[in-house]
């Protein structure tokens, strides 16, 4: 490794944990750079469809989701032979596809950020944290008026 170049730190993962199973996770993925790439309709939709897609290839509900400018938060929870692994390396691979194919460069920074939920009483904290996201970003004043967060069935009204 060249001397000018930093480190590359490991993920940061629990060693002891397989990511693998019937587990609820809150997931934070943030943009290149932190850069506020993720405010076009067009593209978050885009994006959206890919998340869900690999949601369902990888056997996981998406339970919520927000895309904020700069990060994406989302509370998905798997099935016997889900993979969390899996399912952040085909979503994030094909996003990035995607968001090059419009022009862009990078769109995620490398790894993400989790959080295995340890009850059911967590998972609704946890959606709603995530919905409540742009609230206390000064972006909207209601959940529903945000249009980047769902599943919208899932919201409370």
């Amino acid at each position: 490794m060249a001397e000018n170049q930093p480190k590359r730190l490991t993920a940061p993962r629990l060693h002891s944990f397989k990511y693998t199973g019937p587990y609820a996770y809150f997931i934070t993925i943030c943009t290149y750079s932190r850069l506020p790439l993720l405010k076009g309709e067009t593209l978050v939709s885009g994006i959206l469809a890919l998340l869900e897609s690999a949601c369902d290839e990888e056997s996981f509900h998406l339970m919520a989701y927000c895309f904020m400018p700069d990060h994406l938060h989302l509370l998905v929870a798997g099935e016997e032979k889900s993979s969390l692994a899996k399912l952040v390396k085909r979503f994030k691979q094909n996003s990035s596809f995607h968001y090059r194919g419009g022009g862009g460069s990078h769109l995620w920074q490398r790894s993400y950020y989790d959080h295995v939920l340890r009850c059911e009483e967590e998972v609704v904290e946890v959606a709603r944290y995530i919905w409540e996201n742009p609230i206390r970003k000064g972006l909207v004043e209601t959940i529903s008026d945000y249009p980047f967060s769902g599943p919208v069935d899932l919201m409370p009204s």
